[in-house]
């Protein structure tokens, strides 16, 4: 098993685990290839909930130049709702997972 597999592995346990979601596991891979080599370096494959400079690069970054959606208040709050389920205590968010959940809840899987 590649070490992408491996991680495609981890990010559907947390989904599954943590967030309560049965993953689509095509999605799920696309994510995690769209995003590259990011999701092998330590720093890069997490969001920091807490981090506002962080949450503006996801929002920035992802929802608004990848997915194409409009700046507003809702990317925010989707932000935020995405975090919530995820667990904010849970100390490592992955960016897959995060991203992935962002894609199912705005239903931009046409994407990818």
């Amino acid at each position: 098993m590649s070490k992408r597999d491996e991680l495609i592995v981890k990010y559907a346990a947390d989904l599954k685990d943590k967030c309560g979601v049965k993953p689509d596991m095509d999605l799920l891979t696309k994510v995690t290839i769209g995003l590259g080599p990011s999701i092998y370096n330590a720093d890069s494959s997490t969001v920091s909930g807490s981090d506002d400079k962080e949450l503006a690069t996801v929002k920035n970054n992802f929802l608004i130049k990848k997915l194409g959606l409009k700046a507003s208040v809702d990317l925010d709050g989707a932000i935020d709702a995405v975090i919530e389920k995820y667990g904010r205590s849970n100390r490592n968010k992955y960016r897959v997972v995060i991203y992935y959940l962002l894609v199912k809840h705005f239903k931009k899987e046409s994407v990818y």
